[in-house]
């Protein structure tokens, strides 16, 4: 537990620096305006939905007949936002994944570990494959968990899907630029609860107000540092036991 906050507070202390800022920025910025652009395009059909969902709870009629047209609007937006605010954090996290990684982990391996050595094991494919896999992966864990909202277990569905996402998003690139590919799957193998563990504290960043707008980098930054963390450690130990071995 030690290594998952000191590497939470390391990614933290990263996030002061004028560097990260711009990385931090541009992903959230490009999915807010391209989330806004689809909503733009699609607001009838949007609106449509929306209205169906009233009639299937039996708040349509209510709010034709009796409720005041101000407040059918108002929650019509108000639910436009309550979507709009998850979309753009799901997708500036992706964005983060797939595009920021390379720059964060220069920023973190040169301050941090400038003596690890970098092996590429990982490849733009396999990132690629693993963003697929961990979004899909995402959307179907919340398919498939939403019967529990009716009782009220639901609640606890966006914190596990977040833990999903975050630990399946970054566990990967943290380590594609400086382990071989041995090494990513025996490092991948053996961490699986700490893996989650950080993706759960990363994703309750992502449901506190304001803090959600440094959640994407924070995480990137959180997951690199830990691993970068764990790689240097075994490949330490590797080397001690090959001394030993020797003598």
């Amino acid at each position: 537990m030690s290594q998952i906050l000191s590497a939470i507070a390391n990614a933290t202390r990263d996030l002061l620096r004028l560097k990260i800022i711009w990385i931090m920025v541009w992903p959230i910025l490009t999915a807010s305006l391209l989330w806004i652009l689809i909503g733009w395009l699609f607001r009838d059909f949007f609106a449509e939905f929306i209205f169906l969902g009233f009639a299937e709870l039996g708040m349509r009629d209510w709010l034709d007949n009796q409720a005041p047209g101000w407040l059918a609007y108002s929650l019509q937006w108000l639910i436009h936002i309550l979507f709009f605010i998850p979309l753009v954090i799901i997708t500036t996290l992706i964005i983060t994944a797939i595009f920021s990684m390379p720059a964060l982990i220069h920023h973190v391996a040169k301050r941090r570990y400038p003596r690890l050595k970098r092996e590429s094991g990982g490849t733009i494919t396999g990132s690629l494959i693993n963003a697929l896999y961990a979004t899909l992966m995402y959307i179907l864990i919340w398919v498939i968990t939403l019967p529990l909202w009716a009782f009220g277990a639901g609640l606890m569905v966006p914190f596990i899907a977040a833990a999903f996402l975050n630990q399946q998003l970054f566990r990967y690139d943290a380590l594609s630029e400086h382990a071989t590919h041995a090494e990513i799957k025996q490092l991948l193998a053996s961490s699986r609860l700490p893996l989650w563990t950080l993706g759960l504290l990363t994703g309750f960043l992502q449901y506190v107000p304001v803090v959600n707008f440094f959640a994407p980098v924070l995480t990137a930054l959180a997951f690199i540092h830990y691993e970068l963390a764990r790689l240097e450690k075994n490949r330490f130990e590797a080397a001690r036991k090959t001394v030993n071995d020797a003598a």
